[in-house]
């Protein structure tokens, strides 16, 4: 990822969703703040998020909207609770990114089913993978 816009427009799309059951959990802002390190954004202008409206960027690349949903879906982990508001959310998100329903279900159930609720980069891949065949 190149652009610093597209860098906030993800954050800024991950804080909505962490926001979406009506709490952000401790656990949520410091999975939040690894994502903002890992993309280079400054303290500061991580900060600034939480104080904008949300206007996604679309994304070209598929492997980036792909990595964009699994981000989402730890998201959605991190506080060890699953909200239906966040399981209705993030369908919504996956699709209107434009992957494919059955593989957002195989990714979501495996990640429950997981006990850390993280699954492999190959897995992941793969099932997306899948679906275009």
């Amino acid at each position: 990822m190149e652009k610093q816009e597209e860098k906030l427009s993800l954050l800024t799309e991950m804080i909505a969703f962490a926001v979406v059951d009506g709490t952000l959990h401790e656990r949520e802002y410091l999975f939040l703040k690894m994502i903002a390190d890992e993309l280079q954004v400054t303290s500061d202008d991580f900060k600034s998020l939480f104080h904008q409206e949300n206007y996604p960027v679309v994304i070209k690349s598929e492997f980036e909207r792909i990595q964009q949903f699994y981000r989402l879906a730890l998201l959605m982990h991190c506080d060890g609770v699953l909200h239906e508001r966040e399981q209705i959310k993030i369908h919504e998100i996956g699709i209107n990114m434009g992957l494919n329903p059955h593989a957002i279900k195989r990714v979501l159930k495996a990640m429950e089913s997981s006990p850390t609720n993280i699954i492999s980069p190959d897995f992941l891949l793969e099932v997306f993978q899948e679906q275009l065949n």
